[in-house]
């Protein structure tokens, strides 16, 4: 059971959101089953399918270096799914801090202790 999200109705529609441990980007599950990192490309499930759906997301996980997997429900609108909780539309608008104080998402790294 998804206890993460507890606010899901039964009629309505949720999308699934994970964290990427690579660069800790927060994603969102596609259509075709890659993980975007805007909600607009998020893949709709009925509340009542979504359950399921984790269960697989769950099961491949480790392999695509995934954590805190679980379901969002959102509304539809014009400009594409919004989530009906403020944490999760804070998550969906990206970082909540100002972007000089972000690392650059493009821009190769250091390894550390080099």
């Amino acid at each position: 059971m998804d206890r993460r999200n507890s606010r899901r109705d039964a009629e309505g529609t949720s999308v699934i959101t994970a964290n990427r441990l690579l660069d800790g980007r927060i994603v969102w599950l596609a259509a075709d089953g890659q993980w975007a990192t805007l909600i607009e490309d998020a893949k709709l499930y009925p509340n009542s399918a979504v359950e399921e759906a984790l269960k697989a997301c769950n099961a491949r996980a480790q392999e695509e270096a995934l954590v805190g997997i679980y379901g969002v429900q959102v509304t539809q609108t014009a400009s594409g799914p919004l989530p009906v909780t403020s944490r999760e539309r804070i998550r969906a608008a990206g970082p909540s801090v100002h972007p000089d104080f972000t690392p650059d998402w493009h821009a190769p790294h250091p390894a550390p202790y080099a």
